[in-house]
């Protein structure tokens, strides 16, 4: 017999990172049953995979107010003070305990496909009734399929990182230089872990967000060290000035400390730049017992190889897994691949993680399966503006329209930090971004409101005279067109790979 909603059928979350521990913090906070599932061997297990990277967020961009709500009383507090937490110290300091403090959380436990009990995708009648279905795979192989009244699905997007090709597919010998371990994913850790693999060796980093900057900085802080070690930075872009910009007008100092840096790298010869390369091809090489891999691409309408490559750093940016989600009826974006209310305001031709509007529920719904929520890197799809303040306020917005708290559920508010990057006049398409790493990006000046399609304020007029184009194009408005944005968010930007810092 198909299962019926119950009062006692749970809400599972998929993911315990910040933002699905958030969710559920709110979701113990509404009285409301749930279960949170995490494939790693613990909460936040994404974030500790780049434990050794600092974000540029500081604790009060962090941190979930429900989240701290249910921690006061276990004697914990948040950290003071303006110094952003490295990717380890989110996940001891602050997820761990708070997994600890829920105490719903299941490890090793992955959430491979969701449905409706009984129904497949072409089903219509009486699928809002039916519960839904998480199917899980434990670490010991064994299979179990949970029944779930809601889900929300905070997986994110790392691990899932874009392919080098310039044309959204893998380069032509890109899965065989993965295999042979010559191309890897964004944030190794140069100089500790991964110290062995860079020292002395020729390294080629493919895209333009922080990632990027991050990990050349550290290169050319290696080859100080170790003679012999080389950085090579191939963008696809024909500036690297989107990434230069910031400096001290940036909330966020370290953030816009980085791009500074890396210009006055690139101006010193310390790190080579390749820019408008757009990878074709990997070809492995084997001479004397050693491994390399020759990076051809074009410039222009000129051929070009990179060749005698240890190591290719793909900090390319990431997508989301939407296999696992094939059974349910998804309205998406077919661009960015994030809800389709949602896109018009996170378009990064036109926003950088500052300016994205204040959203929640409405912008992340899908009216074809209610009760069906993707939140936090996940919900932007291929959007690199993601912020974990933003994804905190998504998880309150959800978690409270899925208990029936509609004036909680519409009442969005956000407020993130400055980049001083952004240009405001959209004049010149090459002139200023920002980009990212895994926990945060760039900023705005203040609270921001948006009349759009998903809120309940009615429908939107077009865009005004003024509103700045977006970086990666210089189309004025992208996605925007449609929308009318209040408050100061007339400032753009864009990432050619990378999350938000």
């Amino acid at each position: 017999m198909e299962a019926q909603v119950q009062e006692t059928t749970p809400v599972v979350v998929i993911g315990a990172g910040p933002v699905g521990l958030a969710a559920a913090a709110h979701l113990r906070a509404y009285g409301l049953p749930h279960i949170v599932l995490e494939s790693g061997e613990q909460a936040g297990a994404a974030v500790r995979a780049w434990g050794h990277v600092r974000t540029f967020t500081p604790w009060r961009w962090i941190v979930d107010d429900e989240a701290e709500k249910l921690l006061s009383p276990t004697g914990w507090g948040r950290p003071d003070g303006d110094v952003p937490p490295t990717g380890a110290e989110i996940a001891d300091r602050y997820l761990a305990p708070l997994a600890a403090a829920l105490g719903t959380v299941r490890t090793r436990c992955r959430a491979v496909a969701v449905t409706r009990d009984g129904l497949d995708k072409t089903r219509t009648i009486g699928r809002e009734a039916r519960a839904f279905v998480v199917r899980v795979e434990h670490a010991d192989g064994s299979v179990e399929d949970l029944a779930a009244r809601a889900v929300i699905d905070a997986s994110g997007t790392w691990g899932r990182r874009n392919p080098l090709g310039a044309s959204g597919l893998p380069a032509v010998g890109e899965a065989e230089a993965a295999a042979a371990g010559t191309v890897v994913a964004a944030l190794p850790d140069v100089l500790g872990a991964d110290r062995a693999r860079f020292a002395g060796k020729r390294t080629l980093v493919v895209g333009m967000g922080h990632s990027a900057a991050g990990t050349l900085r550290d290169l050319a802080r290696l080859a100080r060290e170790v003679p012999g070690t080389q950085a090579i930075w191939a963008i696809r872009s024909h500036t690297a000035r989107r990434l230069y910009g910031g400096a001290g007008a940036d909330q966020l100092a370290d953030r816009g400390r980085l791009g500074s840096d890396l210009q006055h790298l690139v101006e010193a010869g310390e790190v080579e730049l390749v820019a408008g390369f757009r990878t074709t091809r990997l070809e492995l090489q084997e001479r004397d017992g050693e491994r390399t891999v020759t990076v051809t691409g074009t410039v222009g309408s000129a051929r070009e190889s990179i060749a005698g490559v240890h190591t290719v750093v793909a900090a390319t940016g990431f997508r989301p897994d939407l296999e696992m989600l094939s059974e349910l009826r998804l309205d998406l974006d077919p661009g960015l691949e994030s809800p389709r209310l949602l896109a018009p305001l996170i378009d990064p031709q036109f926003h950088s993680c500052g300016t994205v509007p204040p959203h929640g529920h409405a912008e992340l719904a899908h009216p074809g399966e209610p009760g069906f929520y993707v939140v936090g890197a996940k919900s932007y799809g291929r959007a690199p503006t993601f912020l974990i303040a933003t994804g905190n306020e998504q998880a309150r917005s959800v978690v409270a329209a899925i208990a029936g708290d509609a004036a909680a559920a519409d009442e969005v508010q956000l407020v993130l930090p400055e980049t001083g990057v952004c240009s405001t006049s959209g004049a010149d398409a090459g002139s200023s971004t920002v980009a990212a790493d895994p926990a945060a990006c760039c900023g705005a000046s203040g609270p921001a409101t948006v009349q759009g399609a998903g809120s309940t304020k009615g429908p939107a007029a077009g865009p005004g005279p003024g509103l700045a184009q977006g970086f990666a194009t210089g189309q004025g408005g992208g996605l925007l067109a449609g929308l009318t944005v209040l408050g100061d968010t007339g400032t753009s930007c864009a990432s050619d790979g990378g999350g938000c810092g």
